[in-house]
């Protein structure tokens, strides 16, 4: 028997994140126990509530180079990470695409000098006109003459991922506890139902579940709809960019779309306002006039947790990681963040890139 298979890691937070380090450490030979307090489908996660996009250039919006890096280096990952899986889920490779109307082409032209600031591979940007907007998304071409096109990023649909890793993690014998609250984490053990377990090492994912012992953490509102519309056809997510924020509107199968806005600084969980209702809506049928007879088959509002600096953490002491603070990025970064976390707990090494994230517990 591997030396490894007498370590033992209990994994607390099943999101995208968690999930993963679940994953790999199962590959590395550790015996992995996950523990979440939300149901096994994630319905109350930050990773639910989100759109899948893997879009490390688009991200240079708002975000700086080292999430870029991060980003660029999961990118990578992701398809063996898919290859390792059970199962198929949905996956796409077409890039992305971004657009203004013309009152927001400032909003456009700041995001393409982010990009062109930060030395980027140069064919990771294209600015195009209509008769290439025409080629990518023919059936919104007469309504945009200029945008940005970005080949290499992808989306993944991430509620069928969340379902297709928790098939893995058991098929590799992964003992999977939903629907149990850890009432308190210390290092090297936890408590659930009133009863004391001890590990090798606790890793904690728990996102704003953490904010107890994570005193500067803050929730950050997501909101999006899920549009059914049988008269819109997009081949990749598209962005419109807005002064308040950038809107989304991201292909899943059968016709159904979801759309969402980056960012509302705010730890707000009440329902989706009106007005955000109303901006949401109005741009996706600006954008194609199909979206008119969609029909919403959902909304969702979620915050993630962030730092002041909006860089993820790895708080570490004997027998407790805790990682958290991943933002908006949560499926752009959690493949190369579980690799820095499986780095640190198989052989006690914090890989390149990832020594700026790291604090004592």
């Amino acid at each position: 028997m591997n030396a490894k298979n007498s370590k033992s890691v209990a994994v607390v937070g099943a999101g995208v994140l968690g999930r993963l380090v679940a994953l790999r450490l199962a590959e590395s030979g550790w015996r992995v126990t996950l523990i979440d307090r939300d149901s096994e489908r994630g319905e109350k996660s930050c990773s639910w509530t989100g759109a899948g996009m893997l879009s490390p250039y688009c991200e240079r919006e708002a975000a700086e180079k080292i999430i870029t890096d991060i980003g660029l280096d999961s990118l990578d990952r992701w398809p063996g990470v898919l290859k390792s899986l059970a199962r198929p889920v949905f996956y796409r490779e077409a890039g992305s695409l971004v657009v203004s109307h013309p009152g927001d082409r400032d909003e456009m032209e700041r995001l393409r000098r982010r990009v062109l600031d930060r030395n980027l591979r140069p064919d990771a940007m294209r600015e195009i006109r209509t008769d290439e907007i025409r080629e990518l998304e023919p059936e919104i071409a007469d309504k945009f003459s200029h945008g940005l096109y970005f080949p290499y990023e992808r989306h993944i649909d991430n509620r069928d991922l969340l379902a297709g890793l928790l098939e893995t993690l058991r098929q590799r014998g992964v003992e999977c506890i939903f629907n149990a609250e850890v009432q308190s984490l210390e290092k090297s053990r936890l408590k659930i139902s009133n009863d004391w377990k001890t590990f090798d090492w606790v890793v904690d994912c728990r996102g704003n579940g953490a904010a107890a012992e994570l005193k500067d953490l803050r929730g950050v509102r997501g909101e999006l709809f899920y549009l059914h519309a049988p008269e819109v056809n997009l081949n990749r997510p598209t962005r419109l960019m807005h002064p308040r924020y950038s809107i989304y509107i991201v292909p899943r199968a059968d016709h159904i779309y979801v759309l969402g806005a980056t960012m509302i600084e705010s730890d707000d969980m009440s329902p989706i306002s009106v007005r955000s209702s109303l901006e949401l809506l109005s741009a996706a049928y600006s954008v194609h006039t199909g979206f008119a007879e969609a029909r919403v088959l959902e909304s969702s509002v979620n915050c993630r947790p962030a730092f002041p600096d909006n860089h993820p953490r790895f708080y570490v002491a004997p027998g407790l990681l805790r990682i958290n603070g991943l933002f908006r990025h949560g499926f752009l970064i959690s493949p190369t963040l579980a690799e820095f976390a499986v780095a640190y707990l198989d052989r006690g090494e914090k890989l390149p890139m990832s020594e700026k994230f790291w604090r004592d517990a």
